[in-house]
């Protein structure tokens, strides 16, 4: 089965990605991954209890990575893995404007 990541940016700017069958990355590298660029990118909490969960990571560095890294081939293949990785559904869309993650 296909499984396919679309990213919706500001201004109708839209991303598709087709994940790659073959080897899977580990759960916790996914997060581990997400965890180094939430960190790099400077990447604030969305809750005011400063919890950050999984989907709330995937949208604050999606919003911080913006166009320029996913369209970087090796930072978007990178992206790619860890979101599914991470999420574990086919169908995953991320949709920054709405701040929302939806299967």
């Amino acid at each position: 089965m296909q499984q396919l990541i679309n990213v919706t940016l500001d201004k109708g700017v839209e991303f598709s990605f087709h994940v790659p069958e073959g080897a899977k990355l580990a759960h916790d590298m996914a997060r581990a991954w997400l965890d180094k660029q939430f960190v790099a990118l400077e990447c604030e909490p969305l809750r005011a209890s400063g919890k950050v969960l999984t989907a709330d990571k995937i949208l604050v560095v999606t919003q911080a990575a913006g166009a320029k890294l996913l369209g970087d081939a090796k930072w978007s293949a990178e992206y790619v893995a860890a979101v599914s990785a991470a999420l574990g559904k086919p169908m995953i869309r991320v949709d920054v404007p709405a701040m929302a993650i939806t299967y």
